[in-house]
């Protein structure tokens, strides 16, 4: 399965909705796809949607999915790399009329070329390339489950007993 989730966000997304349901339209999507289109006007005629999910089922389809495309906002690609998976982040684009700037498009790029956990799609064309390899490209990335919490109270331990002995 896979699940798609734009957010919440007052601005439609519907480049994504529609290319994905383009591409489950074309067979290139063989498995189920849920989309949660939040205030896209678009309306996928190919996949399973509804505009907005309760917490629980997001996080459920989220576990349950082989592949999790979300837009670019942190909250929604950090949840899927916390299951160990690497979502494939469509940021929205201020040119698209799909948000107030392009921060999430600056970002995402940022997370990209330093974490290397995220497959990073700014033209939905390259879209289906991304589907079609996604096990390759997701192999090549770099996701733990680990938090980085741990690593910072050694840090930070560290720290406080050099100070001590001071």
């Amino acid at each position: 399965m896979i699940y798609v989730t734009v957010g919440t966000h007052e601005q439609s997304f519907d480049r994504l909705v529609r290319a994905v349901d383009a591409l489950k339209a074309d067979g290139t999507i063989t498995e189920e796809v849920i989309i949660q289109i939040g205030y896209s006007t678009y309306v996928p005629q190919h996949c399973t949607w509804q505009k907005l999910f309760p917490y629980q089922d997001m996080v459920r389809y989220m576990d349950e999915a082989r592949i999790v495309i979300t837009h670019g906002g942190p909250s929604s690609f950090l949840a899927p790399l916390r299951s160990g998976k690497v979502p494939v982040v469509v940021p929205r684009q201020l040119r698209y009329g799909e948000h107030v700037n392009d921060h999430q498009l600056e970002f995402c790029r940022e997370v990209s070329q330093r974490s290397r956990n995220i497959l990073l799609v700014e033209d939905v064309a390259q879209l289906r390339d991304v589907l079609t390899r996604y096990d390759e490209l997701a192999a090549a990335c770099s996701v733990g489950t680990a938090s980085n919490n741990a690593a910072f109270n050694d840090h930070f331990c560290r720290i406080v007993a050099d100070l001590l002995e001071a």
